[in-house]
């Protein structure tokens, strides 16, 4: 039986969302049981079925504000770092939370701890390929936030970490991997971002495909795509942002377009539905943060019933895929040629 920790009271709409999602799993999955670490008095209100749930006491929550180390040092007993250290001392398989993205990073990082092998774990992002008869429908987007500078091992060792998600996790069978730069030719990028290429393309496990371009992510050209943390997150605001720019174009165009838009917008609700299916990001599930040594993953502060629930399949197909010992038999080999060499 699985264990995941949930933090119960994390993200705008906690604890209600937290609750209903996670029962929504219950039903969905019989091999999982839930820790749910917050305020009972807060929480069972919300519990309609207690089958396979437990609540933990916690009596401390860090807010959304709070400087993310700081908070977990100082707030022991805070839902966060209590289902955190529940993984870390093997009371449970995963750790869940919609609340401060720093401080969930801060735990994964200082309770959890990172993979032997792992510099710098990478923050992970399942996202949509909208290229019209792609037979992919997610790719795998890394280093999407967690830290703002990066060497190049480091983004080699995402591209290995990418590679093990996808293939474990997504099915996707000898993954292609390409690299974020400003332009699709080698020689494209600063100083890093050549020096990371010429890395990649000498890595004989990994099939790299070169550059990518920003415009070109929705588009299926890679399975994998690894970048350092700040490019990677300008580039996911400005495509969300994007996204979310053009369907409100669309509905006020819909709404302000008279009889003849509202008549067309009938004919076409099929295909609207459809196209905000394929967006909607509570489809994918959360950012998890590879290079841990469990399931560490981080669902949208404003995640409702349906996100949570996403985000618990995910982890539920880590666990059951063992993408995490994989990836922890791997960097342990890649250590030990790494010292045998500097002997």
């Amino acid at each position: 039986m699985m264990k995941i920790a949930v933090d119960a009271m994390g993200g705008d709409n906690a604890p209600q969302a937290i609750i209903e999602g996670v029962e929504q799993a219950r039903d969905m999955y019989s091999d999982i049981e839930f820790l749910l670490f917050g305020n009972p008095e807060k929480v069972k209100p919300f519990i309609k079925n207690e089958d396979r749930l437990t609540i933990v006491e916690t009596t401390e929550e860090i807010e959304m504000g709070e400087e993310p180390v700081r908070a977990i040092r100082k707030k022991k007993d805070s839902s966060i770092v209590r289902a955190a250290k529940a993984v870390k001392d093997g009371e449970a398989d995963a750790f869940l939370s919609a609340g401060n993205t720093g401080a969930v990073l801060a735990a994964g990082i200082f309770v959890v701890g990172r993979i032997k092998g792992i510099d710098r774990p990478g923050l992970t992002s399942i996202l949509p390929i909208t290229q019209p008869g792609s037979d992919r429908k997610s790719f795998v987007y890394l280093d999407s936030g967690a830290n703002a500078e990066s060497k190049e091992r480091n983004l080699v060792d995402y591209a290995y970490l990418g590679k093990f998600y996808a293939e474990n996790v997504l099915n996707v069978e000898n993954p292609r991997v390409a690299l974020l730069n400003n332009g699709a030719e080698e020689d494209k990028g600063d100083k890093l971002h050549k020096a990371v290429w010429q890395a990649l393309n000498k890595e004989e496990g990994l099939n790299f495909v070169g550059n990518i371009e920003s415009g070109d992510l929705l588009y299926g050209h890679a399975d994998v795509v690894v970048s350092d943390g700040w490019t990677a997150n300008a580039a996911l605001k400005a495509t969300e942002g994007t996204a979310k720019m053009l369907l409100t174009l669309i509905k006020n165009g819909i709404m302000n377009g008279g009889l003849r838009a509202k008549i067309g917008y009938l004919f076409l609700k099929p295909v609207f539905h459809k196209i905000g299916k394929v967006m909607k990001t509570s489809n994918y599930g959360g950012a998890g943060m590879l290079g841990l040594k469990a399931p560490v993953v981080k669902t949208h502060g404003s995640s409702d019933a349906d996100a949570v629930k996403s985000t618990i399949g995910q982890i539920h197909a880590m666990l059951e895929s063992g993408v995490i010992d994989k990836t922890v038999e791997f960097f342990s080999q890649e250590s030990s040629v790494d010292k045998s060499e500097e002997n």
